[in-house]
């Protein structure tokens, strides 16, 4: 790969102490306190002196972003052109609606067909940058494509750990980049536990999902296109970007909307936009441990022990730290969880591909089932700014 010049310091900040220290190497907890929870800090100084000016000059990418990304080097850049998506009209929705501003993010357009792409690039960037050459990952199908692409292009080995219900066809797509595919008769959360005991007892690198840095980070790029974006379509506003009045995800772990969380709060501190948009998290009912825990008021996921769902892409029992940051974030900013049965999100998708002529995995229809749901409630209002992000689009067996 061509050497780039642009390189800069990262910082890990612990969320329970405040301790900072250098990103030079990964870590898994707090070197002073033990915490859990590090995020990703910069030069916010220097960026509020570039942004947004020096973007200009940039492809648009997710990697234009790059002075807010934890990879040091952009020798170490790993990229098939991901990012840069469309924010699409949901027009003949809009129309039936009754709502005239409803936008959705075509994450369906990355190299691999869904938004796990960016955490991918990323992700799989800053293990080359650390010298990991055999990597593991535990997954419901669509992270395992994207990071099998991309450890494909890095020259890194990659074992997949994917539960038994993942589709034969995503499977073979897994294998077909050289991967080692490990088909695990569980849960995905214990698939995830046989992910992690093997990668410790073989001494590898194991992806943590939303407790790696990369990972996280790079859900935020979703928020900066979002937000460049949204000023073309609605007019501008009183600062150079702009937020949606609400943010729609489908939900498993929670990594897409913490990360957008995040780069929104950023951009607030960079004085880019000047709110902060609602989150709309999503899940199927059969397996939606953070909207039941969210209805019964508790600070901690209570875990499903059994998810009972055709939508296989989100159903994580156990969904971590994400649900505490997420009900936090909602109580204290306004937002919701939401539920919906698998029988509306396949409604939702036969709707968006016929209304709008956009095909999308089940998962991705989840959101939209969301909307819908909501706007019934009258919890969304019509005449606000609505963006979903199509998250992936259908493979052939799950039309």
């Amino acid at each position: 790969m061509k050497r780039d010049e642009f390189s800069h310091e990262v910082w890990l900040e612990c969320a329970d102490c405040g301790h900072r220290t250098l990103f030079t190497r990964p870590l898994k907890a707090c070197e002073k306190c033990g915490g859990q929870w590090l995020d990703a800090r910069y030069d916010y100084d220097r960026v509020r002196e570039q942004w947004p000016a020096v973007l200009r000059e940039r492809p648009f990418d997710m990697w234009r972003y790059r002075e807010l990304l934890p990879l040091r080097d952009d020798a170490n850049k790993v990229t098939m052109g991901e990012g840069g998506t469309p924010l699409l009209h949901a027009t003949n929705l809009g129309l039936m609606l009754g709502c005239p501003h409803i936008y959705f993010k075509d994450e369906r357009q990355g190299p691999t067909g869904s938004f796990k792409d960016r955490q991918a690039a990323l992700a799989i960037s800053v293990m080359k940058e650390y010298d990991v050459t055999e990597a593991v990952v535990a997954s419901t199908g669509n992270v395992a494509i994207s990071y099998s692409a991309y450890s494909a292009l890095a020259g890194i080995k990659m074992w997949t750990f994917l539960t038994s219900l993942v589709p034969p066809e995503k499977m073979r797509e897994v294998a077909l980049y050289g991967s080692e595919v490990i088909k695990v008769t569980a849960t995905y959360d214990q698939t995830k536990k046989v992910a992690a005991d093997f990668a410790n007892r073989k001494g590898l690198f194991l992806d943590r999902g939303i407790r790696s840095i990369a990972a996280r980070e790079a859900m935020k790029t979703v928020a900066f296109e979002m937000a460049e974006q949204l000023p073309l379509l609605i007019g501008s506003g009183d600062t150079p970007w702009r937020a949606p009045d609400w943010y729609f995800q489908a939900v498993s772990g929670g990594m897409g909307p913490v990360g957008v969380w995040k780069a929104y709060e950023e951009l607030m501190m960079l004085g880019l936009v000047d709110k902060m948009p609602k989150l709309a998290c999503i899940q199927v009912a059969g397996c939606a441990p953070m909207v039941n825990s969210f209805n019964k008021g508790l600070e901690e996921a209570e875990p499903v022990l059994n998810p009972q769902t055709r939508v296989i892409t989100i159903a994580t029992g156990s969904p971590g730290p994400a649900y505490s940051f997420l009900s936090r974030t909602i109580r204290e900013h306004g937002g919701t969880f939401e539920a919906v049965t698998d029988e509306e999100a396949f409604r939702a998708m036969h709707v968006m591909a016929k209304l709008d002529g956009v095909s999308m995995e089940p998962a991705a229809a989840t959101a939209f089932a969301g909307l819908f749901k909501l706007l019934s409630q009258g919890i969304i209002k019509q005449d606000e700014v609505v963006v979903i992000n199509c998250s992936g689009h259908t493979f052939p067996v799950e039309k």
